[in-house]
């Protein structure tokens, strides 16, 4: 079985950290290769007396998955006196390149899927990468146009139609067009065990879905005729159902899938489980990619105290979702 690639994030972070950390983790059961500093790898190894050796390989096909080893992609060394938890524009540039070339090996059939540690927004921008985070950057280098970022725990998916803007522009953003892609995605790419269609339910914006009409129009003029759009589809959607109690629903089995309309709106749900659970997957790559759901904590990065379990949980994603279909 091929290996998974993991991007380290951004080097002034936590990413190096929680990365050798999974690596060493007894319980780890997903072989992975590091697109990463090799150099910022080992002295984080030995900076947290970490029983790892860390091998440079030139490709992934020197990949070895030897234990005890920790094997890094050879790369472009960062400067030693690199700051930690700070915005750096050199580690902003070092964390994109991680990604780029992660998605280079994921279209190429290298790697199983890609997992990725958390990127600084500050920091990419800093570095002149336009994107606002990893969900954009994945669908540019992979040429791909219609995408969605899913949030997920073991007891709750949850698909975004809008993701890293303001409020006000994210609900400006909303459209009936939008909606019913993101709908059809879901349906798409979360198929049940049984081969049957997710059972999705759509989110309201507004208090009460809107009451018809009298807390906002969104529900009647946007999303409802994206409803009824995917039923016409023989998609298995509905809604628009209320925000606060919809999500309640999901979690007790009524459904599959939650698209949800706004960024906070979303994630709030999934996160208030934990974020040791969550996990964010990209749906409509060519390829699996998932991620930890936290940012890169600059305010613990080089103390040695972050929990790598998210990690861990990522990998198990990526594995889960790359496994072969069972036989009939």
């Amino acid at each position: 079985m091929k290996p998974v690639a993991v991007t380290m994030g951004d080097p002034c972070g936590i990413g190096p950290e929680i990365t050798a950390k999974a690596c060493a983790d007894p319980g780890r059961t997903v072989p992975f290769v590091v697109i990463g500093d090799p150099g910022l790898l080992a002295r984080t190894c030995r900076r947290l007396e970490l029983p790892l050796t860390v091998r440079r390989i030139a490709t992934v096909a020197d990949a070895r998955a030897a234990p005890g080893t920790l094997e890094v992609l050879d790369g472009p060394a960062l400067p030693e006196d690199l700051p930690v938890g700070t915005v750096d524009p050199r580690a902003g540039r070092a964390s994109y390149d991680y990604v780029r070339r992660g998605v280079e090996l994921a279209l190429a059939g290298e790697v199983r899927a890609l997992t990725t540690a958390p990127l600084n927004k500050e920091a990419l921008r800093a570095a002149g990468v336009p994107h606002p985070g990893h969900t954009e950057i994945l669908a540019e280098l992979s040429g791909t146009g219609t995408y969605a970022m899913m949030m997920a725990n073991d007891e709750l998916r949850v698909v975004l139609v809008t993701v890293h803007q303001s409020l006000r522009t994210a609900l400006d953003a909303l459209t009936t067009d939008r909606e019913l892609e993101t709908i059809r995605l879901a349906h798409r790419t979360l198929p049940r065990a049984d081969g049957t269609g997710p059972r999705i339910a759509v989110a309201a914006v507004n208090p009460h879905a809107g009451e018809n009409g009298l807390f906002g129009g969104e529900e009647r003029d946007i999303l409802a005729p994206a409803v009824r759009a995917a039923r016409a589809e023989g998609i298995d959607a509905s809604g628009p159902w209320p925000a606060d109690t919809v999500f309640l629903a999901a979690r007790q089995g009524e459904f599959d899938v939650v698209v949800a309309q706004y960024h906070d709106q979303g994630l709030i749900p999934v996160k208030y489980a934990g974020l040791a659970h969550g996990v964010n997957i990209t749906l409509g790559l060519p390829f699996v990619r998932t991620s930890v759901d936290h940012g890169t904590a600059f305010d613990i990065a080089g103390r040695g105290i972050a929990d790598h379990t998210p990690l861990l949980t990522a990998l198990r994603h990526a594995a889960r979702l790359t496994a072969p279909a069972p036989r009939p």
